[in-house]
């Protein structure tokens, strides 16, 4: 810290386990991750390598190397995973994990259709050898689960091994847990919170108004996926209060008082 501001809600060291930000890298250059790490890396725990790009992206063994070195952990999008499984090469994905030596993998079914059972069996395999995310909720428009179908597939995710479970969103923030409008599905965010537990979910939140509405809800130290390269110093910002959005949530009452009233 630059200045030593009182109120300001404390954030918990790296590594940790709650109030994690999920980097998404579309195809940062080793130039581009050098200067992301050096401005924004104190602020970043997971960095996603983003849909397919693991196939083709050049130097991925060198960017790793470098989140690593930076405390970040760094995995390959689900879509990775799900481009191995639908083409039945299960045991050729794990070779890959190794290959690159990465600590963490995503287990998801987002573009296609996986049975559920196959889907826990995939974890229970993972979680012996590396940390798993799993994600929940699909990323094709039209294909919805119900509240008690999100909770019940986060539940025995989490069991069968998932360190923590995704709240799918896309990158665009128009899906799962949001309405095509961006907006949040309250109720469901609700249920969720109540029978799966708000620490165990990392909740894909890729636009501000999402994340303020996350760290307003659930405070500082909500977990938080799909943020932009250029935003993650900008959602720190909003954890500390340090930005119009959030600027009076951690803040007394006795300094409630020069909070502007909206004439609407």
């Amino acid at each position: 810290m630059n200045v030593i501001f009182p109120f300001l809600p404390e954030r918990p060291a790296k590594p940790r386990d709650v109030g994690l930000t999920m980097m998404m890298d579309k195809g940062l250059s080793i130039g581009e991750t050098e200067n992301f790490i050096a401005s924004a890396g104190d602020y970043t725990d997971l960095v996603k390598l983003a849909f397919g790009t693991g196939v083709f992206a050049k130097n991925i063994g060198d960017k790793i190397r470098l989140y690593k070195e930076a405390g970040i952990s760094t995995y390959f999008g689900g879509t990775m995973f799900e481009a191995f499984i639908v083409r039945g090469l299960f045991d050729e994905f794990r070779r890959f994990l190794n290959r690159y030596k990465v600590e963490v993998c995503e287990v998801s079914d987002g573009s296609m259709a996986l049975p559920h059972e196959e889907k826990l069996e995939y974890i229970r395999v993972l979680a012996q050898e590396i940390t798993v995310l799993s994600e929940v909720g699909s990323k094709v428009r039209g294909v919805v689960l119900n509240a008690d179908q999100w909770v019940d597939c986060m539940k025995t995710e989490l069991q069968a091994g998932s360190w923590k479970v995704i709240a799918e969103a896309r990158e665009s923030g128009t899906i799962g847990i949001f309405r095509a409008d961006g907006t949040v599905n309250k109720r469901l965010i609700n249920q969720l919170e109540k029978e799966v537990g708000n620490d165990r979910i990392l909740w894909e939140a890729p636009n501000k108004n999402q994340q303020t509405w996350f760290i307003k809800k659930f405070g500082a130290n909500v977990n938080i996926g799909n943020v932009a390269t250029a935003e993650v110093v900008s959602l720190e910002t909003l954890r500390l209060g340090l930005r119009s959005d959030t600027f009076f949530e951690f803040l007394p009452e006795t300094l409630q008082r020069y909070k502007q009233i909206s004439e609407n």
